[in-house]
């Protein structure tokens, strides 16, 4: 479990180093409410890929050491840090463009997701402000799939603070 605090050393140390994240998944979406609504496994991160050996030192100062079970896909899209009392990270590599839109590799055919400059805003954990994905953002990542009981939670309380219509 990752909980509030613990959100925040993280952002800070990469702050500290120099690293620009957003948060995204269900702290993300707490972070755009402005408050928890739910437990959360691990805490999402999009962060610029040129940056990531500076990330990963800073990650590791913290205890974090990024896990080679092969479980879940890996590298080049993403990457997965743990802690000890079951503390873990997803960190999701961004080339970003020009005019602020980034471009996530999904694997080493070509594949690639593309982040609008948009996707990229603020939201709070605990009254502080935090880097995160918008609510357009988030409503985008949660389609095309049957959704969990915490999509589900997650879609509600936007739909609650935003207003907006999204697929479930």
């Amino acid at each position: 479990m990752i909980e509030a605090d613990e959100v925040l050393r993280v952002l800070a140390a990469l702050e500290r180093a120099g690293c620009a994240v957003w948060i995204g998944g269900g702290w993300g979406i707490d972070a755009l409410v402005g408050r928890v609504t739910r437990d959360h496994a691990d805490l999402d991160l999009l962060h610029r890929a040129e940056q990531e050996p500076a990330a990963i030192a800073a990650l590791e100062a913290l205890g974090y050491t990024e896990r080679l079970d092969g479980v879940l896909p890996g590298r080049p899209a993403r990457f997965v840090m743990t802690a000890a009392g079951g503390r873990e990270l997803d960190l999701h590599p961004l080339h970003f463009r020009p005019d602020g839109s980034a471009v996530q590799r999904l694997d080493d055919q070509g594949g690639a997701f593309t982040y609008p400059a948009a996707a990229f805003t603020e939201g709070t954990i605990k009254g502080v402000r935090v880097p995160c994905l918008s609510a357009a953002q988030q409503v985008e990542f949660h389609q095309g799939y049957q959704p969990r009981e915490r999509d589900l939670h997650d879609m509600a309380r936007l739909r609650e603070a935003y207003g907006i219509e999204t697929h479930f």
